[in-house]
């Protein structure tokens, strides 16, 4: 199982990303360039997330992207 966090923090060197439940778009961590970034890394691991297609609030949430990935 791909550590979302550890995943996120690597990308863009933010330590709120370790807060329960903090909103990562709220909170300006998820912006356009981690967006990407994110999701050429998932596919890297093999996860293929299309983002027209998928329900963006959860997106929001590291909750809600570990989510995503395992569904």
């Amino acid at each position: 199982m791909i550590d979302v966090k550890e995943l996120l923090y690597e990308i863009c060197e933010d330590k709120r990303v370790y807060e329960d439940g903090i909103d990562l778009i709220e909170s300006d961590i998820l912006d356009s360039y981690v967006f990407i970034e994110l999701f050429s890394r998932l596919e890297d691991e093999g996860i293929i997330l299309h983002p027209t297609q998928i329900d963006r609030s959860k997106l929001r949430t590291v909750q809600g992207i570990e989510e995503l990935i395992t569904s």
